[in-house]
């Protein structure tokens, strides 16, 4: 069942309907829009809660980057409205959550989604949903997968950090190093041709040399 525009996905408190993934891709993401989807193994758990009141501090960044952030997790809508006090209460606010829940209690989503976590169950031997992260692009295409443990939280430093990247390299012909950030050095892709370089670089192109005296390490400064 495709999700109205109309349903809780821009309310600041939870969200849940018989949904698809299909769905999923047309309410996070749109002609001008990224999305992130991350999911949580159950409410009221340590975990998710660090995680959620975490990302509630810093949704202004994923706004600023125009990214919809959508969570979810596999209890009710009540449950969800009860957890997201204690959430914000880590936060020392009284504040409505900034994005919306899906409620998920029977697992549907998550299942279809590949969200599992075989090796983690619950009190009553169920699988939990594991820590997925998806970062879907405006052509509502997946860019981005990851996949932690329900033991290990997640950094959404370094998912910002991802998606800066993400949305720079889908608009130029670069690639980010290891531990880039925005304003350093970006590589030139392999596939650009040297006679390509002075056009598309202006600001100049800087080789490493190596042992194999193949010029395939060509930084610029975008």
């Amino acid at each position: 069942m495709p999700i109205p525009r109309s349903a809780g996905l821009t309310s600041t408190t939870s969200w849940a309907t018989q949904c698809t993934p299909r769905c999923i891709l047309d309410a996070a993401a749109s002609d001008a829009q990224w999305g992130i989807l991350f999911s949580h193994p159950k409410d009221f758990t340590p975990v998710c809660t660090t995680e959620l009141a975490f990302a509630a501090s810093i949704s202004d960044k994923f706004t600023m980057r125009k990214v919809k952030m959508i969570a979810l997790s596999v209890d009710s809508v009540e449950d969800h409205n009860v957890w997201i006090k204690d959430v914000m209460a880590l936060n020392n606010s009284s504040a409505a959550l900034p994005f919306p829940i899906i409620a998920d209690s029977g697992r549907k989503l998550a299942t279809l989604l590949g969200m599992m976590d075989p090796d983690e169950t619950d009190r009553e031997g169920n699988p939990v949903t594991a820590r997925c992260v998806f970062v879907i692009g405006p052509d509502k295409k997946l860019k981005l997968s990851c996949l932690y443990p329900a033991t290990t939280g997640r950094n959404f430093d370094e998912l910002l950090r991802v998606i800066d990247s993400l949305q720079l390299t889908a608009q130029k012909k670069v690639a980010t190093p290891v531990h880039w950030r925005p304003g350093d050095k970006v590589m030139v892709l392999p596939n650009i041709a040297d006679d390509e370089v002075t056009k598309l670089f202006p600001n100049g192109v800087s080789t490493k040399e190596v042992p194999s005296r193949k010029k395939y390490l060509r930084y610029t400064q975008l």
